[in-house]
This record gives C-alpha cells, sequence and structure tokens, in this order.
C-alpha cells in the first residue's frame, strides 16, 4: 500500500524516498490458522483450505527473498485447495513482477492460483500502464488475474470473484455481482478492506484483502499505531499533524478503516479479513509480523448470520 504517503507532506518524497529506504525492524514470518463459516456452503466443499498471501513488494528491498521463500514453503505445506494473491506485487516499477514470478511459479495447490491487483500494481508512465505489465506476466504463467471477474475454481457452487482495486475508477462491483444468484456463497478478492462498506448492498460471504500490511507497528492490547493516531487525531492541534505520521489530512486515502488493519471482521453479513502482507516499508515491522494465512472453510446455516471462528492468539488482538 501507499503507507510511505503518512510521513511527509512532500508527495514525491513520500512515494519515492520512504519506499527506497530498507527496513531495518524485521518480524519473522508466521502462519495464521483460521476457520470461517459459510453459508449455503456445499457440503462437499466444507473443510476446503484457502492460503492467502498478499502485499510482496518485491522491489529488492521491501521483502527478502529468504522470507518470500519461507512463505512459498509454508504454503505449499498447507496443501492448499487454492492459493489466492491480493495484490501488490510491485512497489514502484513494472518490471519488479518478472523477478517474482519464478518464487510465484513454486506455489502448489488443488485448483490452482489466483491472483488481483492491488493500487501499486495499477499505476500509469509515459511508455505503459504497470497493470497490463503485471497481469500479463501473470497469465502468461498460469496464474488467472481478476480485474472485476469471477472464476470457478471450485465450480458454480462456490465462485471466486475478483475485483478492481478499490482506488481504480473502474471499481465497480455492481455489474460483477448481478452476475451471481443471491443464494450463491462467494469468496471476494479486494485488495482495500476499506472496499467492505461499498461491498454492503451485496453478499460477499468472505472478503479477502491486503492493503495495510497491518499498520506494520501495532502496541499489543492496542492494536496498530495508524489506527492509535487515527483514534486520538481528535485531540492533537491542526498544526501538529503534519508532522505527525497517518494524521496528514489526506492520510485518509490510505486507509480509513483503520480498525480493520489486519484479522477477522464482520459488517452485517459480509466477513473480511485482511493478510498483514509480506513486504514491509521503512522503518519495518514492529510486533506486526508478515503473514500466510490459511482458511478453512465450514458450513453455517443459511438462516443465521454467519459467525467466524478464529485463531485468537493474534487475531483478535486487532480488533
Amino acid at each position: 500500500m501507499a503507507i510511505a504517503k503518512a510521513f511527509g507532506d512532500n508527495q514525491f518524497v513520500a512515494r519515492n524516498t520512504y519506499p527506497l529506504l530498507r527496513p531495518f525492524l524485521t518480524e519473522p514470518l508466521t502462519t495464521e490458522q483460521i476457520t470461517v463459516a459459510i453459508a449455503d456452503l456445499p457440503s462437499h466443499l466444507a473443510g476446503t483450505t484457502l492460503v492467502q498471501l498478499s502485499d510482496f513488494h518485491f522491489d529488492g528491498r521491501s521483502l527478502p527473498a529468504k522470507i518470500l521463500s519461507e512463505a512459498i514453503a509454508q504454503c505449499n505445506a498447507a496443501v492448499p485447495d487454492l492459493v489466492v494473491l491480493t495484490g501488490d506485487f510491485v512497489t514502484n516499477q513494472a518490471h519488479e513482477i518478472h523477478a517474482l514470478i519464478p518464487y510465484l511459479q513454486r506455489l502448489q495447490s488443488r485448483c490452482g492460483v489466483y491472483a488481483i491487483l492491488g493500487n501499486h500494481d495499477n499505476r500509469y508512465n509515459r511508455y505503459y500502464q504497470t497493470r497490463t505489465v503485471i497481469r500479463e506476466a501473470l497469465v502468461a504463467n498460469g496464474i488467472p488475474t481478476l480485474w472485476n471477474e469471477i472464476a470457478y475454481p471450485f465450480g458454480a457452487e462456490l465462485p471466486l470473484v475478483g475485483l478492481a482495486d478499490f482506488y481504480s475508477k473502474e471499481f465497480r462491483p455492481a455489474p460483477v455481482f448481478a452476475q451471481l444468484d443471491d443464494q450463491t456463497p462467494r469468496i471476494v478478492l479486494s485488495h482495500n478492506p476499506d472496499s467492505l462498506v461499498a461491498l454492503q448492498p451485496f453478499r460477499a460471504d468472505l472478503v479477502l484483502s491486503g492493503h495495510t500490511h497491518g499498520g506494520q507497528v501495532t502496541i499489543p492490547g492496542w492494536g496498530s499505531v495508524p489506527g492509535i493516531l487515527q483514534a486520538w487525531s481528535a485531540a492533537i492541534p491542526n498544526w501538529a499533524r503534519p508532522f505527525i505520521p497517518f494524521l496528514r489530512k489526506d492520510c485518509d486515502r490510505v486507509l480509513r478503516h483503520w480498525e480493520w488493519a489486519a484479522g477477522l471482521h464482520t459488517l452485517g453479513q459480509n466477513q473480511l479479513y485482511v493478510n498483514r502482507g509480506l513486504g514491509s516499508y521503512f522503518p519495518g515491522r514492529l510486533f506486526c509480523p508478515p503473514e500466510v494465512t490459511v482458511i478453512r472453510l465450514v458450513r453455517s446455516l443459511a438462516e443465521k448470520s454467519p459467525q467466524p471462528t478464529t485463531s485468537p492468539d493474534r487475531i483478535n488482538s486487532f480488533d
């Protein structure tokens, strides 16, 4: 995500200097195991295992190759039925995808690997659109990349919806969801968790997002630092705001709902899981390790609101 924007008034500095600084705070990779109840899930799909990876930012600075290799190994060790990649493969340059592809080729799952694109994957320069280069590279290597599209890796009974990035002018979920019967459960890939609000009118049994990096720095028992600063913003004078990360007047463009920085959340009937990502910007991560998410789907009664069950050790600490 564009988390670097929060650290200075000059947008050029924010976008170009902070991503160039190598993170020095590191945390070991973790695998989060969660179980999510889905209404109307066909009995033969109960127990289906998904693995989610997100926010690679494989630019030579933000994600060490060792951590990426560990993430691929942990993903394969879960023996997933499906692997989903929820965007931000690169940071600034489209060509960064070509260094990442050999690692993604190692991913193994019964029903394949699917992807969506994040805000860093959807940029323009004088010569090309970043999105085109990245999508072509992924598709050429057997990774369907959805942009307001529906795929059926499990058949028609559990569609996989992949949305355009929330920042994109092409984020238009209504025509996509109109293609599905309201009685059909579905998994939704949407890079930015703020999109959960826009998805309220639709059935979105489980939305998988990234983008936040979990806030990168968290205070145990309190939550992510961006979320804490946002909650305290009313008490901070206007003159001080430009000097405090995540309180600049345009930082709600990074994320408005920092309470959804990581973990499992519910809004109405829809559930959201936010992966903390693999890549990190300067200064790095503290109490917010990079993440591989293993998700087990179970059945829920259709007439009841789906009640997610999570592994409480780390996920609930973000709420």
